[in-house]
């Protein structure tokens, strides 16, 4: 009687374990999803809203969960990176099509006149560094591609300081995911109830943020004009 008390509890802490679409749907989703995420952050203004941290983290552990978790969290730390790469690139390009004047929002939350000469300035002042240091910060990680066209910084080395940021960034909140879930694997009761935390607060912060993406662009526009990134 036991035994089989035992095995039913086994059974119900592998079935919450497997909860929630990321887990169920397999490696597949959690790919496009990631992919999707990181390039989207890196590239144009929705990206703002979107907890990209938080996300890439919570991969990390839902593939931790797969027993083919170790090969594919590799392969998506390298997938992720290359769309970071590709994102920065597509909103230096965004940025300089636009030109020196940017289209900000009257009292937004993040694509405000103040933020955007927040970044101008620390390009300015630090160039290569506030690049590569601007990957860790949220909103300045979306503005700064776009802000770094518009003021015509010197490609190349915006190319390689983004690159670096790129590859030091999402594989590694990647790879923090991955092995804090193989961490929690040991303690089977913990695993489910943080797997499942961490989805919640994922789509309901992914919800929130295009709420709140839908409102700012729903505010009066303003023009801001960056001033060029010296050499």
């Amino acid at each position: 009687m036991i035994g089989q008390n035992n095995g039913q509890a086994s059974e119900t802490i592998a079935a919450l374990g497997s909860f929630g679409p990321l887990t169920t749907a397999g490696p597949l989703v959690v790919w496009t999803i990631v992919v999707a995420f990181v390039f989207l952050e890196c590239a144009v203004i929705i990206g703002l809203f979107l907890p990209g941290d938080s996300m890439l983290v919570t991969a990390g552990i839902v593939m931790a969960t797969h027993s083919s978790g170790v090969g594919h969290i590799w392969a998506l730390s390298v997938g992720a990176m290359i769309a970071a790469i590709a994102g920065n690139q597509a909103g230096y390009v965004i940025g300089h099509r636009t030109g020196s004047k940017l289209v900000a929002r009257k009292d937004g939350k993040y694509l405000n006149t103040k933020n955007l000469h927040k970044v101008n300035v620390l390009l300015e002042k630090h160039g290569f560094w506030a690049v590569l240091v601007a990957r860790w910060i949220p909103w300045v990680r979306t503005l700064c591609p776009m802000v770094a066209g518009a003021a015509n910084m010197n490609h190349r080395k915006y190319t390689i300081a983004s690159t670096l940021g790129a590859i030091i960034w999402a594989p590694v909140l990647l790879l923090i995911g991955f092995y804090f879930g193989s961490f929690l694997e040991q303690v089977p009761w913990l695993l489910p109830a943080v797997l499942i935390a961490m989805i919640v607060a994922l789509v309901l912060g992914t919800a929130l943020g295009i709420w709140q993406y839908r409102k700012e662009m729903a505010r009066p526009t303003e023009i801001v004009e960056v001033e060029e990134v010296r050499e």
